[in-house]
């Protein structure tokens, strides 16, 4: 099986869309999404029906937000994460996120050309939570080779 890399994260604004605090947010959503969209080894990413970000989605219920995408590899998700433009916006997610005192991303091996859906991303997350790093549900820190 030739295997991509899916992630899952979450996290829980400081204020709704229209607050002041959560403006450098949505100010820089649409740059750092057609980053990662054109960024090598991008294969997908969750958008909500109208082909927008997927901030408005909160399908966990509540006011958690999702972002979830497929990459090629670890190595092209990494690069993307650390070495682009998005980590000025990563380096700056404890003015926009409540800290949420437990696993709030999660990587797992997908099958090419899968796209997950959000009850097996809210699986793996789960798994991350009660397990730990597994070869089902793994972070950045523990990871899991490709099978």
């Amino acid at each position: 099986m030739t295997a991509h890399l899916a992630q899952l994260n979450v996290g829980v604004p400081v204020g709704p869309r229209d607050d002041p605090r959560m403006a450098g947010f949505y100010a820089d959503i649409d740059r750092i999404n057609a980053v990662a969209d054109g960024y090598p080894g991008f294969v997908w990413r969750l958008v909500d029906d109208g082909g927008a970000d997927a901030t408005s989605l909160r399908p966990f219920g509540g006011d958690l937000m999702v972002n979830m995408s497929v990459w090629a590899s670890l190595e092209d998700l990494r690069q993307y994460t650390f070495r682009s433009g998005h980590l000025d916006v990563l380096r700056r997610r404890r003015e926009w996120f409540v800290p949420l005192g437990e696993a709030h991303a999660v990587l797992w091996w997908v099958p090419s050309g899968h796209r997950p859906g959000l009850t097996e991303a809210r699986e793996r997350l789960e798994l991350l939570r009660t397990s730990g790093p597994t070869p089902e549900a793994f972070t950045f820190r523990d990871v899991f080779p490709a099978p």
